[in-house]
């Protein structure tokens, strides 16, 4: 008598399922993930140019903030060295460092030429060209001719100072040793303000020294042909007591270096 066994259709849909035709994933997906890993090392090596992306000499964070607070350090250093340096100088006590800087500020502001001062000394004149009486002007001057120009305001100046003036005024302004009058058209400009003609300068100092200075001047003997030629004006006056203003513009200087030595 014969054995019992499955259904042969049983046997052969096992058979189907085991071997059958349907694609397996890994066939797929292990192909997938090689042309993947294959674009970023392309990428990668894109990046790099060929060289490391982590390198060991790379800087870290850590690094950095290191770094950054050694400089913080040394600056924190530099400021505590030059504090000493001001307290050892004026004393700890910063109303004492104030008041010191205060009273060699007012030491110094004579000789800067911030103090009003008054004393014996010249007034000079200069004028644009005046018409004669028939309203005319000589025929063969040029408009140049007949105005005051900067050179002419510069060599009075220039003879004032040399002449040893203690201190000199241009219209209602201090001459400082910054201070450059220019020439803007017939007009002349000082510190930012403008002025018109007549130009009025006046020195403290030896009324004699300035005007002999003003006679030797080679510029300034130009300038007296040019009023006998062309009718400019030109005068000059002794005054026993003239008053010359302090500069009151804001001192920018931008270096400077001490005439002698500086003791606080």
């Amino acid at each position: 008598m014969a054995k019992w066994s499955a259904p042969l259709f049983r046997t052969r849909g096992a058979a189907v399922r085991r071997g059958g035709s349907r694609p397996s994933r890994w066939r797929v997906g292990v192909p997938l993930v090689c042309v993947l890993a294959g674009l970023l090392l392309g990428a990668t090596h894109g990046v790099s140019r060929g060289g490391e992306i982590r390198r060991s000499d790379a800087p870290r964070l850590v690094d950095l903030v290191r770094r950054e607070q050694a400089d913080v350090d040394r600056l924190n250093a530099e400021r505590d060295r030059l504090a000493h340096t001001i307290d050892s100088t004026h004393g700890r006590s910063s109303d004492t460092a104030l008041a010191a800087m205060l009273r060699r500020s007012a030491e110094l502001a004579g000789d800067a030429g911030l103090d009003p001062v008054h004393g014996p000394g010249l007034t000079v004149t200069l004028t644009d060209a005046q018409r004669d009486a028939n309203g005319r002007f000589p025929r063969d001057a040029s408009p140049d001719d007949l105005v005051v120009h900067q050179q002419d305001i510069q060599a009075v100046l220039n003879a004032l100072w040399s002449a040893g003036a203690e201190a000199i005024q241009m219209q209602d302004q201090r001459i400082i040793a910054t201070s450059a009058p220019r020439c803007v058209g017939n007009t002349l400009l000082l510190n930012g303000r403008t002025y018109s003609p007549p130009y009025t300068i006046t020195a403290i100092g030896d009324a004699g020294a300035m005007q002999a200075a003003l006679a030797a001047a080679p510029l300034v003997t130009l300038y007296k042909q040019y009023v006998v030629r062309f009718g400019l004006g030109y005068t000059e006056q002794v005054t026993p007591d003239v008053r010359v203003a302090g500069y009151s513009e804001p001192v920018r200087m931008h270096s400077a270096q001490p005439a002698g030595p500086v003791s606080y």
